[in-house]
């Protein structure tokens, strides 16, 4: 049976740039990350756990090539002490553990940060291509060539209206859900050829050096979850995270990610020296409409002109959402849409929504405070709940 992963390369570029961050400023850090399935698959997940052991062992004998290390040397924000490192890296497979619970499949990476954070993606698109082929791969792929010829349709139709003030553009952000690599592959290949107008990049670092195009991603939640474990006090953890991350890429990567704790607690550290430092933020989680206004009040307050800054929108985004995001907010700021699992996992089939999360660091619980109702994560109840406190967050 053919590898699910064909190369180191293949995950998010945003697993690179925080890796990068921690390597330089919190090498000694260690990290525990619990894989979690929030919906009930079709059948149970803990059948695949020979399946899942004998793709981890293949993973940790990959090594990245040198002609993969070098493209990465070519991104301006990859510095080359960082790049010298991962010439020798390879994940080791004693630092995971796959266990069954009933039908559930366990899965637990626990260690060093800067040998554990990666193996995240690998593990949530190992479980969904494994799973995935257990099902009718000619009648999904029949399914997902018509839905995505309706999405070129739709965008084409899109294009005959008015235009606005700031352009409509969109990036794959669908690896770690997706049906599978060679689908994703055909996807994101389908749409730089059909949509160059607005297709504008992949967070797949592979695919993005495969087709010439540009590789996406900044932060995720784990890079900002990391500091409420850090030597500084919990109120403060999103100011140190933010001013760590200016710091290391000094103006490169400006996206900032608002919804660790809240979007109305990130805006109350997002204080004029950060929202001048970065350029703009992303959306993950709640209203997007209410976040996007709140952004734009928000520079409006510190009397920054929102139509420098730009928002990015990454919450189970399909193409009429994101459209309509768009026509709300084009004339008033600057866009961005990253697409991933209705892009990348779009059939007949229902997709599994997992993730595989930081749920503590140094020793101590982690969580996230998500402004959408199932999308928090942690495991220690008492700290979620100081957290909660803390960040006067009652959802």
């Amino acid at each position: 049976m053919k590898p699910v992963v064909r190369s180191l390369l293949e995950t998010d570029l945003y697993k690179f740039t925080m890796w990068q961050a921690f390597l330089h400023m919190h090498p000694g850090a260690t990290g525990e990350y619990e894989f979690k399935c929030r919906n009930t698959p079709a059948y149970p997940l803990a059948e695949l756990k020979d399946d899942v052991e004998r793709e981890l062992d293949l993973l940790c004998e990959m090594m990245f090539t040198e002609d993969e290390v070098n493209y990465l040397r070519t991104l301006r924000f990859i510095k080359s002490d960082f790049a010298d490192y991962l010439t020798l890296f390879r994940f080791q497979r004693k630092f995971i553990q796959v266990e069954t619970d009933g039908p559930h499949l366990r899965i637990r990476a626990c260690g060093p940060i800067v040998h554990v954070m990666g193996f995240e993606i690998f593990v949530l698109y190992i479980v969904n291509e494994l799973y995935f082929r257990r099902f009718d791969q000619a009648a999904a792929l029949e399914e997902g060539r018509k839905r995505l010829a309706q999405k070129v349709e739709e965008f084409r139709a899109f294009d005959l209206e008015p235009k606005r003030l700031n352009p409509f553009e969109f990036f794959d952000f669908g690896v770690r859900r997706r049906f599978s690599g060679e689908w994703h592959e055909e996807v994101v290949e389908t749409m730089a050829r059909e949509l160059p107008r607005f297709f504008k990049g992949t967070s797949n670092v592979y695919l993005a050096k495969k087709f010439n195009l540009v590789p996406i991603g900044t932060m995720a939640h784990e890079y900002m979850q990391a500091f409420q474990s850090f030597d500084v006090r919990l109120r403060d953890f999103q100011k140190k995270a933010l001013e760590d991350w200016v710091q290391e890429y000094r103006g490169d990567l400006g996206t900032a990610l608002t919804d660790v704790v809240g979007m109305d607690a990130f805006l109350r550290d997002f204080d004029l020296y950060f929202a001048k430092l970065f350029d703009g933020l992303r959306h993950d989680s709640g209203d997007p409409i209410e976040w996007g206004e709140k952004a734009i009040a928000h520079y409006a307050k510190l009397r920054i002109d929102a139509r420098t800054k730009r928002l990015v929108f990454s919450d189970a985004l399909t193409v009429p959402k994101a459209l309509n995001l768009y026509r709300h907010f084009a004339d008033r700021v600057q866009l961005g849409f990253g697409i991933g699992t209705k892009l990348t996992n779009d059939t007949q089939y229902e997709p599994l929504n997992i993730v595989m999360k930081l749920t503590r660091c140094n020793g101590q619980p982690v969580a996230k405070l998500s402004d959408s109702p199932g999308k928090g994560m942690g495991t220690d109840e008492t700290f979620i709940a100081y957290l909660r406190q803390v960040f006067d967050q009652h959802i």
